[in-house]
């Protein structure tokens, strides 16, 4: 279908769950001095700009991270995330939200490779020019599910997989996909973000997911109350979490609650399972 474009969505509350796993996530595999890949199997279009183009249809980054910038006093892990933001926006106001591909770049060394893949061939467009051409960056317009057949060189790699979810099928290709990666690649790091939605292809999905041979950390932000209406709030499943990050997100609950909850029902949860 190729419909869903990531910039119509830049910022909103659920970037903000999904990156701030990201940037966490990324610190504690960065703490070793040994070569690291980031793969993304759903890359994006790189950055995008938040006062011009398809963000500005709906402004979701306006109950996202334009709270958490005016925000005072926020956990030292979120604080972190907001921190990263502000390096893309040096000029003050918020014009400018960084996807997972820029994140990674901007925290990730010199020794350490980019994997990026997008199907949409307008933001393959944009994201092979935000690239530019560098050999640590290799930008590929293909189904990034197919990308998880092949482990990486470095043996070390964090994967996020960030699927539109156009189709009913992506649920169940996820599971196998993740299934199919583990058998290849045990060790990898792999954060699977997913919305929240009256569906029943989720709770199939996650069921699935449980019952993957590995240690898992699931996470939910619910900003607004199920039958509200379209997503009510996402979810990040990681696998082989590094130690301390659980504790880490712990600590933002809070926040998160209080900054991006719309009303009464909103709520953080965590699971952990030793898999």
């Amino acid at each position: 279908m190729l419909s869903y474009r990531h910039a119509f969505h830049a910022g909103n509350h659920a970037d903000v769950l999904k990156h701030l796993c990201l940037v966490l996530a990324l610190g504690h595999l960065l703490k070793k001095d040994k070569p690291l890949c980031f793969i993304d199997t759903h890359a994006g279009p790189g950055i995008c700009a938040l006062d011009e183009g398809p963000a500005t249809k709906n402004s979701e980054h306006e109950e996202g991270i334009a709270r958490l910038m005016t925000a005072r006093e926020l956990p030292e892990p979120l604080d972190g995330y907001v921190e990263l933001i502000r390096q893309f926006n040096p000029e003050g106001p918020l014009t400018l939200y960084p996807g997972s591909p820029a994140i990674a770049r901007q925290m990730l060394p010199a020794q350490s490779r980019m994997e990026l893949c997008e199907l949409h061939p307008d933001d393959f467009q944009s994201l092979h020019a935000w690239a530019g051409r560098t050999r640590r960056i290799r930008v590929v317009q293909e189904d990034g599910f197919k990308r998880l057949k092949a482990p990486p060189i470095e043996r070390r790699a964090l994967v996020l997989i960030d699927p539109p979810y156009e189709v009913k099928q992506d649920y169940a290709v996820v599971v196998g996909a993740l299934e199919a990666a583990l058998r290849r690649f045990a060790t990898g790091v792999y954060l699977l973000w997913y919305p929240l939605l009256q569906r029943p292809e989720i709770p199939g999905m996650l069921r699935g997911l449980e019952h993957l041979p590995a240690r898992q950390l699931q996470v939910e932000l619910k900003v607004r109350a199920p039958d509200s209406g379209g997503m009510f709030g996402s979810g990040m499943f990681i696998i082989n979490p590094p130690f301390q990050l659980a504790e880490q997100l712990k600590t933002c609950e809070a926040a998160l609650v209080k900054h991006l909850g719309q009303d009464a029902e909103a709520a953080f949860q965590m699971t952990i399972r030793d898999g």
